[in-house]
C-alpha cells in the first residue's frame, strides 16, 4: 500500500513551518496498536492477606493459600485445615515513572516547557513500561493434604523507548534520531485448574520436614507477543529518512500444563521455612485464531519538494499461522516465618529463571507483619522491592467470624502516602475456614 500525498502531508508538516516539527511516525502508530491490545488482556495476588504482608508468603501460607504459595505446606501438621475460598480477586495496574500525585498535577494541564522537562526526567532511559498483573478464584477447596483451586490469570508487560515519549512531547528537531529499540510488549491471559497436596517425609518431635505438588490444567484464553520490533527515523534541515518494522502473533485458545514443586521445614512451634519453583514445568499450546501481525514502512530523504511522489511506502499485514507454543516463567521463592504468637513476621526471596510477562531475573525481597490483638480484626503491613517492579509499602486488615474471613489489602508507593503509588494494586479475598 502506498500513502497519499495527503497522508503524508498531514503526517508531516512541511519543514518550511519552522526548525520543530511534530511527527509522528508510522512505527510509533504501529506499536500505540499493540499498546492498546495489550492493555485490554488482564493477571495479581488474589490473597489479600498476602499481598498486604508485601507478597511473603512461602512460610505462612496454609489452606487454598498453600496450593498458590507452596504446596508442600499442606504436609505441615498444623497448616491442614478445611477451607472454601469463595472468591479471591487482585488486580494491579502500575507503571516505572508516574505517582499518583503527579497524574493529579499534570492531567488536563497546559504543558509549560518546565512541566515536559520534569516528565521526561521522571522516565528511566530504559523507557516508559506498563505492566497490568490480574488474578481471581473462584469456589476453592482444601481439606487435610489435599487443595483443589480454580484461577483466573492474565499478566501483560509493555514498554515504550524514551525517544518515543520525547517526541510526543517535544516533536523532532534538527538532526534528530528516533529510534525504538527496547520497546516491547508481551500479554497472555488463562485459567488453571490446579490439584496441590503436601506429605510429610520427616519427623522428629516439633520438627517436620514436608515435600509438596501442584499439578495445573491450563487453558488460554488470549496471547499476544511482539516478536519483532525495529525502527528508526533521521531528521535533516529539508527532509526525514527513515524505516521501520513490526511484527507480533495472537492467539485466542490453547491449553497445556504447568508444575509447581515445595519443600517445607518447620523448626518447631515458632518458626518454618520454605522454598517454591513455581512453573519448573510449563507448557502451552495455542491453536485457535492464531495469527501473524505486520507493518513496515519506508521512507528515503522526502523533502517538502517530492512530497507529490509516492514516497513513503508502507505496508500491513495479519495472515493466518499455525499453532505455536509458549511457556509460563519459572520463578523460585525462599521463605522464613515466625508462625506463632499475636505478632508474626515473614520474610521472601523471589528470583525468576527469566524475564517474561509477570516475571524478572531481577531478585524481588518481601517482607511483612501481622499484628492479631483481638484476633478477629487483624492489622497487617508489608513492604516490597525489587524483580524489576515498583518498591511500595502494603497495608491490610480483615474481619473474621468464625467460619468467615473476609481480608482486603492496598499498595502505597515509596512512603506511606497513597499520592506516591505508582499505579493501583489492591485485593479482596473471602471464604470459610473451619
Amino acid at each position: 500500500m502506498k500513502m497519499t500525498e495527503t497522508d503524508l502531508k498531514n503526517m508531516f508538516p512541511a519543514p518550511g513551518a519552522g526548525v520543530r516539527h511534530r511527527i509522528l511516525l508510522p512505527l510509533v502508530t504501529a506499536f500505540a496498536m499493540v499498546l492498546t491490545t495489550s492493555l485490554a488482556l488482564a493477571g495479581g495476588h488474589s490473597s489479600a492477606r498476602s499481598l498486604a504482608m508485601g507478597g511473603a508468603f512461602t512460610g505462612l501460607a496454609a489452606n487454598i493459600d498453600a496450593a498458590r504459595y507452596n504446596p508442600a505446606n499442606l504436609g505441615l501438621s498444623d497448616y491442614r485445615r478445611t477451607s472454601i475460598e469463595l472468591v479471591g480477586v487482585g488486580a494491579s495496574v502500575t507503571n516505572n515513572s508516574f505517582t499518583l500525585r503527579d497524574y493529579n498535577k499534570y492531567t488536563g494541564a497546559v504543558l509549560t516547557s518546565e512541566d515536559k522537562d520534569y516528565i521526561l526526567s521522571r522516565v528511566p532511559d530504559e523507557g516508559l513500561k506498563l505492566s497490568i498483573d490480574a488474578e481471581v478464584t473462584a469456589l476453592s477447596i482444601a481439606s487435610g493434604s489435599f487443595a483443589f483451586s480454580v484461577t483466573g490469570v492474565g499478566v501483560a508487560d509493555v514498554n515504550l523507548n524514551k525517544d518515543i515519549i520525547d517526541l510526543v512531547f517535544n516533536g523532532n528537531t534538527f538532526a534528530d534520531t528516533i529510534d525504538v529499540t527496547g520497546s516491547y510488549s508481551e500479554a497472555v491471559s488463562y485459567a488453571a485448574a490446579g490439584l496441590s497436596y503436601g506429605a510429610p517425609i520427616y519427623n522428629a518431635g516439633t520438627r517436620q520436614l514436608t515435600v509438596g505438588a501442584t499439578v495445573k490444567y491450563l487453558r488460554g484464553i488470549a496471547m499476544e507477543e511482539v516478536t519483532e520490533l525495529e525502527g528508526l527515523a533521521i531528521t535533516y534541515e529539508g527532509g526525514f529518512q527513515g524505516q521501520g518494522r513490526m511484527v507480533a502473533r495472537t492467539a485466542t485458545g490453547g491449553s497445556g500444563y504447568a508444575l509447581d514443586l515445595g519443600a517445607a521445614l518447620r523448626f518447631n512451634d515458632d518458626y518454618t521455612a520454605g522454598v517454591r519453583f513455581k512453573n519448573i514445568l510449563s507448557h502451552l499450546t495455542w491453536n485457535k485464531n492464531t495469527e501473524e501481525h505486520g507493518y513496515i514502512f519506508e521512507f528515503d530523504t522526502m523533502t517538502v519538494d517530492n512530497m507529490e511522489d509516492d514516497y513513503v511506502i508502507s505496508d500491513d499485514y495479519t495472515k493466518d499461522i499455525g499453532s505455536f507454543s509458549t511457556s509460563l516463567p519459572a520463578i523460585m521463592t525462599l521463605g522464613f516465618a515466625n508462625t506463632s504468637g499475636n505478632l508474626l513476621w515473614t520474610i521472601d526471596w523471589e528470583q525468576g529463571f527469566s524475564s517474561a510477562a509477570g516475571a524478572s531475573t531481577k531478585p524481588r525481597l518481601g517482607a511483612g507483619l501481622e499484628w492479631s490483638p483481638l484476633g478477629m480484626l487483624p492489622i497487617r503491613i508489608g513492604y516490597a522491592t525489587g524483580g524489576g517492579r515498583n518498591s511500595g509499602f502494603s497495608f491490610g486488615s480483615g474481619i473474621h467470624f468464625y467460619p468467615y474471613y473476609l481480608d482486603y489489602a492496598v499498595v502505597s508507593g515509596n512512603s506511606l502516602s497513597g499520592y506516591s503509588s505508582k499505579g493501583l494494586n489492591l485485593a479482596v479475598s473471602t471464604g470459610l475456614r473451619f
